[in-house]
Formats: structure tokens, sequence, C-alpha cells
């Protein structure tokens, strides 16, 4: 992929320029003893996310965000709005991020299947490298180890997959989720599939 202005861009959902965006990048990076070192800025910002934000799913409630200064406003998002955040932050260093899916059962196994969103993060050295910063919890346990991918769901059987391709932007189901719902029952009961 040589094209990777599409993941530095600004845009309404990924919203880079927004100085709450910019001023939680700059306060990760200055924490680091390299400020300028693109893996070190990619683990903080992952970090942040992941356990800094809460999953709203893990809550059970909070505000329905989707813009990513509305996440780090709210301090909240189901894992696609966490991504729309993480995606920002990291764009808001130079470092190309996409945004990803997976189709995961709902539950244990089997029907219903949902998407579930997460991010690439394009490094030096290492290429495209998926990262999920939807939230740790019992069972759940993501970790930012390049080249070694740490997912927080494996995918299991022949009806989960990796969806293929990288995202700009947000893919129009998850918007009309984010925007259109109002609570956390509203939002489960909606999940998307692929």
């Amino acid at each position: 992929m040589n094209d990777l202005a599409p993941f530095l861009a600004s845009s309404e959902w990924i919203d880079v320029h927004h100085p709450l965006v910019q001023a939680q990048a700059q306060q990760l990076a200055a924490s680091l003893p390299d400020r300028h070192d693109q893996v070190a800025i990619a683990q903080a910002c992952f970090e942040f996310v992941r356990d800094q934000v809460v999953h709203t799913g893990d809550a059970g409630h909070g505000p329905i965000t989707c813009r990513a200064s509305d996440v780090l406003a709210q301090g909240t998002g189901f894992c696609y709005a966490k991504s729309h955040l993480l995606a920002a932050l990291l764009r808001a260093h130079g470092i190309p991020t996409a945004l990803c899916y997976q189709r995961l059962s709902v539950g244990e196994q089997g029907a219903p299947y949902c998407l579930h969103g997460l991010n690439a993060v394009w490094l030096s050295g290492h290429g495209w490298y998926r990262i999920d910063a939807r939230g740790n919890k019992p069972g759940v346990q993501a970790r930012f180890t390049p080249p070694v991918e740490v997912l927080a769901f494996e995918v299991r059987g022949p009806q989960e997959w990796d969806v293929q391709g990288w995202h700009g932007e947000p893919i129009k189901g998850i918007i009309s989720l984010l925007t259109q719902c109002h609570d956390v029952p509203t939002v489960r009961a909606n999940l998307p599939d692929a």
C-alpha cells in the first residue's frame, strides 16, 4: 500500500486537529524519554485508549460517542468509537492509522454475529500492525507487542473472520449506529454484522 494519505487525514469523525485531541497527543508524547520514537508513541497512545477510556458496553451505561474528540471528552466509547480516538491520537503524531474490523459472535459462539472495531498502525520496520484498544477485562487481554499481534478477540470458527481491508474512515453502518442510538441497550440491539 503506497498511498498512506487516507490514514493520516483529519475528518468529521477522526478529528485530528481538535484542540482536545492535539493536547492529549502532545501530553502522551511528553511523558516519553524520546518524544520522536514512533513505536513508543504508538504504544503510549494505545495504552491510554485501552486503559483510560471506558468501554461503554462494559460499563453498561454512559453517553454513546462516535467522534474522536467526544470519546476523549466523555472518557467512554464502544470499540468502534475507541478506535476512532486511537486513530486521531496517532495521526496527530503523523503515524498512519487505519480502522479495521472483525466479524465475531456476540456471545461465546454462534449467531448472532457483529462487527468489532480495531485499528491497524503503520510502523516503520514492521509495516501494518493491528492493535485493539477496546479495553481489557477478564478473558480479554490485548497488548502492544510488535510484530506479534495480541488482539482482544481471536477469530474462531467458520462464521467469524477478519474483515479484509483498511479504512481511512469509519464505515457508514458504524456511524449510523453510534449517531442514531442513544443508549447502551439500543446499541447492543442493533450491532451491525458484516
